[in-house]
């Protein structure tokens, strides 16, 4: 399973606020029934690469169909093959080190 940490950065759109692109992108993986971590840079998404990757795309789009001009979109893409990870994993793996768990 890989983990996709992805930040979706819409230009041209007349305002520098940009939590109502990201509530879309929510609302958009609500809908598609997407598991999905919103933090405060980016949304983290787990699963197959391939699927992943498709939902990057579907998700790059939302703010042009809301009259973005340009977007950019930044992708962190953690793909282990020797092992199952999940994003939550990767936390508690630091947190033991750290003596926190």
């Amino acid at each position: 399973m890989a983990i996709a940490q992805i930040s979706i950065v819409p230009l041209g759109t007349g305002t520098t606020s940009l939590s109502v692109f990201v509530a879309e992108v929510a609302r958009w993986l609500e809908a598609a029934d997407i598991a999905y971590q919103l933090t405060p840079m980016g949304t983290i998404l787990e699963g197959d690469v391939g699927p992943l990757l498709d939902i990057v795309k579907a998700l790059h789009e939302l703010p042009f169909q809301a009259g973005a001009v340009r977007v950019m979109t930044l992708i962190n893409l953690d793909d282990r093959r020797d092992k199952s990870a999940t994003a939550q994993g990767k936390v508690d793996s630091v947190r033991a080190r750290l003596g926190q768990v």
